[in-house]
């Protein structure tokens, strides 16, 4: 079984566009989204019907439950809330109804999805060390976990300890547990602005994370034109 991984499109049709259209000369069996469909992009809609039309299993985001008022968006920053307020408004009571639904956790085969950690999705808390996954790594019941929320691609590999790699490309270890960050597709943040995506082969156990540019301009120029704060266009430039 080969898994097309994905997430934190945040409403960035160009660069989801982009990632779907390079993710499919993989041929995965299954597509998997980590969430945040929505915030701080221009096309909400359109990526929300991007990923229903493919069907790919998703998770839920912070900022698509803030977008549909299940957080309190006081606790986002003031770009961050203003983006959620404005997609609220952009979205059908159906749309809305579909983010309503996605769960936070989801295991498909033996894989494990989550926007940002197991042992408290629902906190939208962030794996940031070895400590904060080692948390994760107790409440996993498979061998591999994808998950997004920081927009840093990193994975981490719990064996008789718990330690972190940036390499693009890995080898999963069956006696071990992973867990993946994958990146972000429409906002990345660790300072390159290619939008990222991961592939897992299940059978050579091959886990990679590609990165492929996209028609920035384009995207960052629909932010400005919706009333967006500039700052959400500007920072797609320069991917932090």
């Amino acid at each position: 079984m080969k898994y097309g991984i994905l997430g934190d499109i945040h409403a960035n049709l160009e660069a989801l566009e982009a990632v779907l259209a390079a993710m499919a000369k993989h041929k995965p069996d299954k597509l998997m989204c980590v969430g945040d469909v929505v915030g701080y992009g221009a096309d909400p809609s359109a990526c929300i019907a991007k990923i229903r039309e493919i069907g790919a299993t998703t998770v839920a985001g912070n900022h698509d439950f803030a977008t549909i008022d299940k957080i309190n968006v006081d606790f986002f920053n003031s770009y961050a809330r203003e983006a959620a307020l404005w997609t609220r408004r952009m979205l059908t009571k159906e749309e809305k109804s579909w983010l309503s639904s996605l769960p936070l956790v989801e295991l498909i085969d033996d894989c494990t999805l989550v926007h940002a950690t197991l042992h408290s999705p629902e906190l939208f808390e962030y794996i940031q060390t070895s400590y904060d996954a080692h948390l994760s790594f107790e409440q996993m019941t498979t061998h591999i976990c994808f998950l997004g929320h920081s927009h840093v691609p990193v994975t981490f590999i719990q064996k008789r300890s718990v330690s972190f790699t940036m390499e693009p490309k890995i080898t999963v270890d069956p006696n071990s547990k992973t867990i993946v960050n994958v990146g972000s597709v429409g906002q990345p943040r660790d300072e390159n602005p290619d939008a990222a995506y991961a592939v897992y082969d299940e059978q050579s156990r091959l886990m990679e994370i590609f990165r492929i540019p996209y028609d920035i301009e384009k995207a960052a120029g629909k932010i400005v034109k919706a009333g967006l704060p500039e700052i959400l266009a500007e920072r797609l430039r320069y991917g932090r």
